[in-house]
């Protein structure tokens, strides 16, 4: 197998793992929404955030779904021979935006002194560098 084939196999595999990440997530986050608002008030009770919940669930949820719609739909373009570029044009900005929603996520958590949680979202952040460098490649 070629050099070339492995790094698309992984970019793809890596899109495929924020599509279904992110696109669980934001739908989990619309579907419970009352349930998902009820639990964040009670995460951020004692932070900074507190007056700002709501709004911050629903940036969080729209960068969530967004990412993982851009995703999803690289991967369909990367299927498709006539679109490669476009396809990898979405698979960098799926990636970069995996970086932000990540981000974002990881700094609540640090704001909730959810340090553990801050921590397991270190795996995803590098999944997601390793998926922008491994692109660079192609």
């Amino acid at each position: 197998m070629s050099t070339v084939f492995i790094i698309d196999i992984a970019c793809f595999l890596s899109t495929i793992f924020f599509s279904i990440l992110f696109l669980q997530s934001g739908l989990d986050k619309l579907i419970n929404r009352s349930d998902n608002i009820a639990y964040f008030m009670e995460y951020f009770s004692k932070t900074y955030f507190n007056n700002y919940i709501v709004l911050l669930f629903w940036i969080i949820t729209l960068l969530e779904c967004v990412t993982g719609i851009i995703c999803f739909f690289s991967l369909f373009f990367l299927l498709s021979a006539t679109t490669i570029p476009m396809a990898y044009n979405g698979i960098s900005i799926g990636l970069i935006l995996s970086n932000i929603t990540i981000i974002c996520l990881f700094m609540g958590q640090r704001i909730a002194k959810d340090y553990a949680g801050a921590a397991s979202l270190s795996v995803y952040f590098l999944i997601s560098l390793l998926g922008l460098f491994l692109l660079n490649f192609v």
